[in-house]
């Protein structure tokens, strides 16, 4: 999409809605009106481009809401900006490209006869009718000619939807709706009296990687404005008129409403405890007496408060369309999970009280995205490390990857960093010595059957969490072993990086025993570099190189070439010192051995620093802005990965960058704006201002309130003071 195009959509949007709902205070070019839904919806390769989707909810909302364009699964969301036909819209809780969804449900309006098969019930998708929005989706489509056009608007809140459907005047106005399509899938209630239907749905797109979760259910409570003039259920192929009961793996249900309904309203409330809180979770966020119209607002509020918390000047239109996406895409995940001080655990099945989030997409968020939430959301960041150690307790071990209980998706343990930097970095209202406990145990107890599984990322459930797959060898030989486990460089690498996390929080607790043993296993990385390559290289149990080039997750040996984040200056004495390790990351990116798509290398750009070449990070910076994200619906180059993609954009426009969690630190970058305004926690502010911008490539001279910082990194609590941090050419 060009930005005239988009420009002159977001206006007749803001006409549309001041029109249409009387909300006069909306006008455009607040942070909110820069959002561009389809960036990161497109891509060339089947699974790896954003992976995105135009969903509607509230920042971290529970259920998302979004337009179907094909039938989702694992490596399939339902939405594509290629895709022809619309084929309904759905409640889904899928978080990336990659995983699975659960609990789901889809609807769609239909007019004349009740189609099922969605090869059937499809209708050409016009991207000109569609209007995206973080808080409001609109789109017309036709079954024929201008006599059966549907309008169908969405808002959605973060346990609540909000629909309006415009049907043709003459034709029979019909709402499909299923309730399961899976292995379990789901069943539906009608209640004809009440204008109200209930459906559940029991499917888990990840069941086979992850433990059995007989008690999860995604409960829906529909409310419609309108009488129902026909009604019945479907299962598999077969439609019931009349019956108002049906379950089964495919199975749902039907509305007909009077000829001559133009305009039908339905409040969806979305639960995993029961129907009955569904229904409280609808009223308490959609009141009955709200129209469609203040609950838009409502929703646009939320989101352009979050938002404003950043303010830009200078950069194209673009670029600020480029960032406000970002932003709007790290405050997606985590997810909420808990519904009014209750919710359900998928780890042992039972309904606790308490705040709860899921989706952590803990190998790629722990890098940026959760470093970037202590930044704009430090007030969620405590109950974010609450409800993993509420994973712990409830299952026995911190998972990986939750959606929504374990899934043995990925290698190492980073919710060990992302709890760590969370306490180096002060926050501390959670039970801090459990928190500890969880971490512990994740580098010093092996998962059953470690000493006979090879594991594997994505290996089928075997009755056990993975956690650190290889560390009875890591643990006895200071690596994991090749021809014992699968990935052994990368789960190395990862395992002494998190020694290093949990070894910072041991020190502030004062377990000081942990803390050395841990330090010590932070430099396990060494054991696998290999001096005569220059590169890690896996090893067997007897020592031996493993000559197979086997060992690496979702890349190879340059991809792990420079994977040591929590000690770069040992790193770079193992390569030969200063200017040998330059001369290999100059490689790295001119011979493009860098995969920006992909999350093991997010830090190599900021690793010049460590050479005191800040010159060289803020060049290698400003190709990848440009490469890597545009404003256009393929604008992400790689799956954004709940956050990470766009984190690591975020931070990289404002200047600096988290290498290493844990540590207290960002590394320096340069600013992709004349001027930025952070507002802080505690009502602070920080300003970071780059002079020269357009006429300098490089400002390495950088200032904090005035004082010259004497290397290329700055505390992060010195900038959670607030002030003025500013970049400028060397004098």
């Amino acid at each position: 999409m060009t930005f005239a195009n988009m420009k002159y959509m977001y206006y007749l949007l803001s006409l549309l809605v001041v029109c249409l709902f009387g909300l006069s205070d909306m006008y455009a070019q607040q942070p909110i009106d820069y959002v561009n839904m389809r960036i990161g919806t497109d891509g060339e390769h089947r699974t790896e481009y954003g992976g995105t989707v135009p969903a509607v909810t509230t920042p971290f909302g529970m259920t998302q809401w979004c337009p179907v364009t094909r039938i989702n699964g694992i490596s399939q969301t339902m939405y594509h900006n290629k895709d022809s036909l619309l084929l309904g819209f759905m409640a889904t809780h899928q978080p990336a490209v990659w995983m699975g969804d659960y609990g789901y449900m889809t609807l769609m309006p239909q007019c004349g006869s009740l189609k099922l098969k969605p090869s059937e019930r499809g209708v050409r998708l016009d991207r000109t009718q569609e209007v995206l929005t973080p808080y409001y989706y609109k789109v017309t489509t036709s079954e024929g000619g201008e006599e059966q056009q549907i309008v169908t608007e969405l808002t959605a809140t973060s346990r609540a939807s909000f629909f309006r459907f415009r049907y043709p005047k003459q034709e029979k106005a019909l709402l499909y709706l299923e309730a399961g399509r899976g292995k379990r899938g789901g069943g539906i209630e009608i209640f004809p009296e009440k204008r109200e239907i209930r459906i559940y749905n029991e499917d888990r797109h990840d069941a086979h990687l992850g433990p059995e979760t007989p008690d999860l259910r995604g409960y829906y409570v529909l409310k419609f404005s309108a009488d129902f003039a026909d009604y019945g259920v479907w299962k598999d192929s077969l439609v019931t008129a009349g019956k108002t009961q049906e379950a089964g793996t495919s199975a749902g249900g039907y509305v007909a409403f009077p000829v001559g309904t133009e305009m039908m309203e339905l409040r969806i409330g979305s639960s995993f405890i029961s129907f009955e809180q569904a229904g409280e979770n609808l009223a308490k966020e959609i009141q009955k007496t709200a129209s469609f119209g203040q609950t838009v607002k409502k929703v646009r509020t939320a989101w352009n408060r979050s938002l404003s918390k950043i303010k830009l000047k200078g950069g194209t239109e673009d670029d600020r369309v480029v960032f406000y996406t970002a932003f709007f895409h790290t405050l997606q995940y985590p997810r909420e999970f808990s519904e009014y001080g209750r919710y359900y655990s998928p780890f042992d099945g039972k309904v606790h009280e308490g705040v709860s989030y899921n989706a952590y997409s803990l190998w790629d968020t722990f890098r940026a995205e959760h470093p970037w939430l202590q930044l704009v959301v430090s007030e969620r960041v405590d109950d974010m490390i609450t409800s993993l150690v509420q994973m712990y307790e409830e299952g026995g071990w911190i998972p990986k990857w939750p959606n929504p209980t374990y899934t043995n998706i990925m290698i190492g343990t980073h919710a060990d960093a992302v709890i760590a930097d969370a306490y180096v970095n002060g926050f501390r209202n959670y039970d801090v010595e459990q928190a500890y406990k969880a971490i512990r145990k994740d580098a010093y107890v092996p998962p059953l059957y470690d000493d006979k599984s090879k594991w594997g990322d994505r290996a089928l459930w075997n009755g056990q969490y993975e956690a650190r797959g290889g560390l009875t060898n890591y643990l006895h030989k200071g690596y994991v072993a090749s021809d014992c486990t699968y990935e052994s460089v990368a789960r190395t690498l990862e395992f002494a990086l998190d020694d290093y996390c949990i070894a910072q929080m041991a020190k502030g607790l004062g377990h000081t025993d942990d803390y050395v043993d841990l330090m010590k296993r932070a430099a396990n990385y060494k054991h696998l570099y290999n001096s005569e390559l220059k590169f890690f290289q896996a090893r067997k149990a007897d020592g031996t190189w493993d000559q197979a080039h086997v060992g690496f997750t979702e890349g190879a040996n340059w991809t792990y070439r420079f994977c040591v984040m929590q000690d770069v200056p040992g790193m770079i004495d193992l390569m030969g010192g200063s200017d040998a390790f330059m001369q290999l990351l100059d490689r790295n990116f001119d011979e493009k051995h860098y995969r920006h798509d992909n999350e093991p290398g997010h830090h190599y750009a900021y690793l010049y620093n460590y050479c005191n070449r800040l010159d060289k990070t803020q060049s290698r910076l400003r190709t990848i802005l440009k490469d890597n994200y545009k404003n256009a619906p393929d604008g992400l180059s790689g799956n954004d990965d709940c956050g990470q993609m766009s984190a690591w954009y975020l931070f990289s426009a404002l200047g600096f960058y988290p290498v290493t969690p844990a540590s207290g630190m960002y590394a320096l970058g340069i600013p992709h704006f004349e001027e930025i305004r952070l507002q802080l926690p505690n009502k602070r502010v920080l300003k970071i201002r780059a002079k020269g911008l357009e006429s300098y490539h490089t400002l390495d001279d950088v200032r904090l309130n005035g004082k010259a910082l004497d290397s290329p990194f700055v505390k992060i609590s010195d900038l959670l003071e607030g002030g003025v941090l500013e970049f400028c050419p060397k004098r």
